[in-house]
Order: structure tokens, then sequence, then C-alpha cells
């Protein structure tokens, strides 16, 4: 099928090397919650990992690797689609599994009915329309907090899309983006900027942007310099991070460590985006990356719950190993029959009315919306 203008649709294979990428983004947010933020202050745990903590402790930059990833995959879900399929596609892919594991984290927590994990009617009913702090009410699971700033950015993207201007003009909408973000971040300091352009965390978002750009479009110039710009735009912005983690926890990675950590992220990411393509996708390459999201969304509380159940009976560190084996089976399950059948259900309208409202022939994304 070709779009309206005769152009072909772009082909939305896998680069399944980034499925894997994936997972150690979230297996590194894992580590940091179960090995150094659960006996941190405040203490969620019963029991400590000392042993691991200073290596868990960097674990909180897997969530800056998958906001890379969201950049890249975003700008190549967007090729050849309309406003309105891309919208879909992505409301098919984020909210089914984040309802269920939201419910899930609320069912786990009122059984529990451990004080730290303080649930209510009130706040599950807010927490499904995933703004839950706008309506005054707390996120159910701390981890949501960039499940938002990943809706916020898909809104930009549709707006982008909506305008043409993603299509026409990339590079001059991210650059305005990580020029307004340093602005932001080092002279004015709004927090409702800060949250409305995701400023804090948009370089890491431009650094996929980018890697798509030169991957699709070949060597340009001025892609390639922007990258640098958006690489150094997230090095400095992590220093944010850091603050942050001193307030909460007292202690944060040294400058050093941080700025090494950055680059080292920031190096694999573009190493699996340029050299990646030789790794082909397999049916495990597909279920680790499919079960990542909801892993994501369901291992913090309902983990912190579960390990103190279990550490007496079974000691702290068989009791993790269970925990994990047992999240990433429950993480597949969800994908497997919540997410999976909301992106099925959706790609069969898609492909049953392949002309959608925005003007665009969509029958490619009816039979790629299972992979976007």
């Amino acid at each position: 099928m070709s779009t309206p203008s005769g152009a072909s649709l772009p082909n939305h294979d896998r680069l399944a090397a980034l499925d894997a990428l994936r997972f150690v983004a979230a297996s590194s947010v894992l580590a940091f919650h179960y090995f150094f933020r659960g006996s941190s202050a405040p203490v969620f745990l019963d029991v400590g990992y000392p042993e691991v903590a200073g290596m868990a402790m960097y674990g909180y930059l897997g969530v800056n690797l998958f906001f890379m990833i969201s950049g890249f995959v975003i700008a190549w879900s967007a090729e050849g689609r309309g406003a309105v399929t891309f919208a879909l596609l992505r409301f098919a892919r984020i909210y089914p599994a984040f309802a269920v594991c939201m419910s899930l984290t609320c069912l786990v927590a009122f059984t529990a009915a451990d004080p730290r994990f303080p649930v209510s009617a009130a706040q599950w009913l807010a927490n499904l329309f995933i703004f839950s702090p706008a309506a005054g009410q707390p996120f159910v699971d701390g981890v949501y907090w960039s499940i938002v700033l990943e809706l916020i950015f898909y809104g930009w993207m549709t707006l982008g899309i909506t305008t043409g201007l993603f299509k026409t003009r990339p590079l001059i909408l991210v650059a305005g983006w990580m020029l307004i973000s340093a602005i932001n971040e080092f002279v004015l300091n709004s927090s409702a900027l800060r949250v409305l352009l995701i400023t804090e965390y948009s370089g890491w978002f431009a650094v996929g942007i980018l890697m798509h750009r030169l991957r699709t479009v070949g060597s340009s110039f001025y892609a390639f310099v922007l990258l640098i710009a958006a690489m150094l735009l997230a090095t400095a912005t992590s220093f944010r991070g850091q603050e942050w983690m001193v307030d909460h926890y007292g202690v944060a990675l040294e400058d050093t460590q941080l700025i090494a950590a950055v680059l080292a992220l920031s190096a694999i990411f573009i190493a699996t985006v340029r050299f990646g393509g030789a790794l082909r996708s397999t049916p495990l390459l597909l279920a680790i990356s499919g079960l990542t999201y909801p892993l994501y969304l369901l291992h913090q509380n309902i983990g912190y719950i579960t390990l103190n159940c279990l550490s007496p009976l079974l000691g702290r560190w068989t009791a993790s190993l269970v925990v994990v084996i047992a999240m990433v089976a429950l993480a597949y399950l969800v994908f497997r029959w919540i997410e999976l059948t909301a992106r099925r259900w959706l790609a069969g309208k898609l492909r049953a009315h392949p002309v959608i409202p925005d003007g665009s022939s969509d029958n490619a994304a009816g039979n790629q919306a299972v992979s976007a």
C-alpha cells in the first residue's frame, strides 16, 4: 500500500537489539528499587541488601535509557501514519496494561494492609486516568511518574504529526525543544515547563529521535551536531537527578561516576541502533520486549510487599530471586493476555477501516499494530 501522495509506507520491522535493551533498562530499575531504594529512607523493605546497594544505585538511570529508546521507537512509529492512527496505537500500547497493572497493585496493597502502601477507592479511580496528581490523589505506585512524561511526549508527537512539522521540519523541532529545555533548566527553573515540555529529560528523548533520523535518512551534519548537543544536554540535566537522590536518600553518584554512566548509556544505545541490525528477532526476544512494560508497572510495590512476606520464610536472597521470577512471569501474563489482545483487536479494526479520518491510508499500520 502507499500513502495518498504515493510514497511507500515505512517498513516497521523490529530492531531486535532494542528489545533486549528494553529488558536491560527494566532490570536496572528493578535492581534499583529492590536492592537500593527499598531499604533507604523511607524504608519499604524489612530487609536490606548492602552488599550490592552501591551498584544498584546506578539503576535509576534505566529510566533515562527508556526515554532514549522511546524517542527512537516513537519517531519510527510515527513514520507514514496519521495522527489518529498514531494516537490509537499508543493508547493500545499503554493504557490496557496500565489499567490492569495498577488495579493489581491496588488489590495486593489493599490485601496486605501495610501502612507503607496505602490505597483507597478514590486513589484507584483517579489513577485510572493516569494523571492522578491533577485530581489530588497520589500515584498508586511511584513509577507512574515516567508514564505521565511518556504520554506528554506522545501528545506533542501527535501535534507534530497533525501539523506536518515532524515530517517536514523534524530537526528544527528537536533543536527548538532542546533550546527551550536548556533555558528552563539552567535559567528559568519553571516547574510548569519542566512537566509540560519535559525539559529535564528532553535530551534523552532527543538522542533517540536523532538516532532514528540518522539511521533512516543517512548521514547528516546538522543531525550529528544536534545529537552531540542532545548528549550534552542529557548529561547536564542528569545532575538534577543527582540532587534528587541526595535529597531523598542522602547519597548519590559522584560527579565523575554520573558523567561516565550517562555517556556509557548513550554509547550503548547509539551502538545498539547503529550495529544492532545484525541481531535477528526471535520469539524469546519478542516476549522479553513485550513483558518489559508490565514488569516496569508491576515490580515495585507488589515486589516490596511480597519480599516482606517471603524474606522471613526463605531468606532475603532466595526471596528476592523468587520475587523477580514471579514478577517476570506475571508481567508476561499481562503482556500475553491483556496488551496483545488489545493491540490485535485494534489491528483488526485498522485493517477493516484502512482509511482513517485524518487522511492517512493505514493498512500497514493495522498489520504492524502488534509490533508498534
